[in-house]
């Protein structure tokens, strides 16, 4: 079979791993298994209901819940019926983002649990293309476009008894380049775009990831990532199916501070063989171990610092780990390892071998950390409209601070404002070329005419291939620093030093649009900032506590300037000049980050365009002690 359809590639693995555990899932005490051939049966009775329901092949039908098995079930159900799934984040707001998605994908029908019914139900009036509402979770009352996920199923087991192939009959029938999904953007500069991703996209991409990564039938996996994006379709539950492995997902908590709390444990009762993790999740987890070795003394802290110095130093950037005089510390490495790795490995469930990381660029740092405790964190680099990887870092080929190695089969170039192809470690646009690229946007001729070029998928990320051919990306191409005499520079690297670096900056993001120097706009940690002022007998309340902290963040700012211990890592015209500083962070919650925890740079721009204006036309904004960051200390 050459071109799979993600039904194909179902039915190929139930033929193989029947009565293996494919989905776990914890509702009571323990976490439970469904095998694979059960999954099958399940997604076929949610078809065949749909059908009942009246569903035709090409018919929008949007899902909205929280990780659970009812979700890869029901987007496989979905699925069978040559209809469309339309994920949609959990975090959206009905009041505008969620009712723009179903309005713009023409959804008829919605899957929807009950923790996120009543947002469905606060807009359905506004929704007169909807026909029915399938809600997961029982409910006391049912509005008349409402039915229950039970009853649908048993329509469904009702049609199959009358006719048994009404089901494998239109699934027979849906073709590689048929839509599987409309996975929306996080709408970064205007309205969100709808991804066209077809089962072709899904299955070549689980192809292509395949190259790289090898998982065994036994491994398990947790998804603590959104179900919603492809990153977790691909990396998570279809590659996982593929091999015949297995995936839980997160027990789902009253609220979403509960679920969070959740992952911990889940872990250590699911004892995953691989996570897929984003950077904010990353540091979470580092954060924690830490805090947890300081807690235990002076001794244990020394015991763990001396590991990690000797084990950064042995395994340097993966692919030449233990070269030379290193190999000589390869005992005392495995004393270090049993002493103490092992047991902080423990808080993984013990079972963990390495992570996958997708999302923004994974720090070097972050990934020598994980490397040393003996569970790599494998970075890897992709986008939506690619569905989604790119290239990837694995066991057998890695290199700590790239991004991996490409994906095949499938073309990568570095090309150059111009469109012409730039050679090895020349930064430039990656662009790519393969049967993952997205079929277009939908309803979006204009913008797919833009970013899909004669099969040429451009990215808008910037970076370079290096002699071995392995891809980094160094950031967005299209969102440059550019300074009046038109020199450009990317400012991830800046920002995240800034932020990483320094305990007392939460987030920052650079600006220069053709200017004589560089401004920033930064949202420090107030809790470390306050506790600063605190330990130099100050009062955050007076004006002089506040001075005290803002001549703090600027004392860290110039550690990259002469002088500084930073001094040399990056280019001085580069470095803010001028300081807005922002109480409120960056968040999901205020539309300034995306769903992989990205921060959305045009609307953070667009939000603090006032203070960016400021920065450039005040001769007070020069001095970070002004009336405009002391107010801002006040929130």
């Amino acid at each position: 079979m050459n071109k799979p359809t993600i039904i194909d590639l179902l039915n190929i693995s139930v033929d193989k791993f029947a009565d293996n555990p494919f989905l776990w899932e914890k509702k009571n005490d323990k976490f439970e298994p469904t095998s694979y051939k059960n999954t099958k049966t399940e997604a076929h009775f949610l078809a065949a209901g749909l059908i009942d329901l009246g569903v035709q092949p090409g018919d929008k039908i949007a899902l909205l819940s929280e990780g659970r098995n009812d979700w890869i079930i029901g987007e496989l159900g979905i699925l069978h019926t040559g209809a469309v799934n339309v994920p949609l984040s959990i975090k959206l707001e009905e009041s505008n983002d969620l009712i723009f998605r179903l309005k713009h994908s023409e959804s008829k029908y919605i899957l929807v649990s009950g923790g996120q019914l009543k947002k469905i139900r606060a807009i359905v009036a506004e929704l007169p293309r909807v026909e029915k509402i399938v809600v997961f979770d029982k409910q006391q009352t049912y509005e008349k476009s409402e039915i229950s996920l039970d009853e649908l199923k048993e329509n469904g087991r009702k049609l199959l008894a009358k006719n048994p192939n009404v089901v494998t009959q239109i699934a027979k029938k849906i073709k590689p380049d048929d839509y599987a999904n409309i996975s929306y953007t996080s709408g970064t500069t205007a309205d969100p775009k709808g991804i066209l991703l077809t089962h072709r996209n899904y299955t070549a991409n689980v192809e292509q990831a395949m190259t790289l990564i090898s998982i065994p039938p036994t491994y398990r996996t947790l998804i603590i990532l959104p179900l919603d994006h492809c990153f977790a379709h691909v990396a998570g539950f279809y590659s996982f199916m593929a091999y015949g492995a297995s995936v839980g997902t997160v027990q789902t908590g009253r609220t979403g501070m509960e679920t969070l709390k959740n992952i911990p444990i889940n872990i250590k009762e699911l004892k995953p063989h691989i996570l897929l993790s984003v950077p904010s999740l990353a540091k979470n987890f580092r954060k924690n171990i830490e805090s947890t070795i300081k807690k235990q003394g002076g001794f244990a802290r020394w015991l763990f610092d001396s590991g990690m110095k000797m084990a950064c130093a042995y395994n340097k950037e993966g692919y030449n780990r233990g070269e030379g005089l290193q190999k000589l510390k390869k005992p005392l490495l495995s004393l270090y390892d049993k002493l103490l790795f092992s047991k902080v490995r423990q808080a993984f469930g013990g079972e963990l071998r390495f992570f996958i990381g997708g999302g923004a660029l994974l720090d070097i740092e972050l990934q020598r950390f994980f490397y040393a405790i003996g569970i790599p964190m494998f970075q890897g680099y992709g986008l939506s409209e690619a569905t989604p990887i790119i290239s990837a870092n694995g066991i057998e080929r890695h290199k700590l601070g790239s991004s991996g190695y490409p994906v095949t089969p499938m073309e990568l170039k570095i090309c150059d404002s111009e469109g012409n192809e730039l050679p090895h470690n020349q930064k430039g646009e990656i662009v790519i070329k393969g049967e993952n690229v997205m079929a277009g946007y939908y309803k979006n001729e204009k913008a797919t005419a833009e970013t899909v070029v004669d099969g040429w998928l451009r990215t808008g990320d910037m970076g370079y291939t290096d002699d071995d051919g392995y891809l980094y990306v160094v950031g967005r191409f299209k969102s440059l620093l550019i300074s009046s005499d038109g020199e450009k520079y990317s400012p991830e690297g800046i920002e995240e030093s800034l932020s990483d670096g320094s305990k007392f900056i939460e987030q920052v993001i650079l600006y220069n649009n053709q200017n004589n120097y560089t401004s920033a706009l930064l949202v420090p940690n107030m809790d470390v900032l306050k506790a600063y002022v605190s330990h130099r007998q100050k009062s955050w309340d007076t004006r002089e506590g506040k001075e005290l902290a803002l001549i703090k963040i600027q004392r860290e700012i110039n550690e990259y300037k002469k002088g500084g211990k930073n001094y040399g890592l990056f280019p001085e015209r580069w470095l803010p000049a001028t300081v807005a500083v922002i109480a409120e962070p960056f968040s999901e919650k205020n539309g300034l980050m995306n769903s992989s925890m990205k921060i959305i740079r045009g609307k953070v721009e667009q939000r603090y365009e006032s203070k960016i204006r400021y920065m450039y036309d005040s001769p007070d904004a020069k001095n970070i002690v002004n009336e405009k960051n002391m107010k801002e200390l006040e929130c």
